[in-house]
């Protein structure tokens, strides 16, 4: 096996976070395209879920590279 166990709950949790991070940053739109919308700006979308991104592929590359216990 490639990777034992917690290895794939930690691939699982980090998927997730991923996912979690790009919804976040989702929505914010107008349908009428002559109106803007602030809201794309909040500091949900420009700041907190980059965060998350970005420490989640930080997380997925040091659960991959770390050694195994054995």
């Amino acid at each position: 096996m490639a990777f034992q166990k917690n290895k794939y709950i930690g691939l699982v949790l980090v998927v997730s976070l991923l996912t979690l991070g790009f919804i976040l940053m989702s929505g914010g739109g107008s349908k009428d395209p002559n109106v803007f919308n602030e809201a794309i700006f909040n500091f949900r979308r420009i700041t907190l879920a980059p965060l998350i991104i970005v420490s989640s592929y930080i997380a997925l590359i040091w659960l991959i590279l770390k050694k195994s216990s054995n």
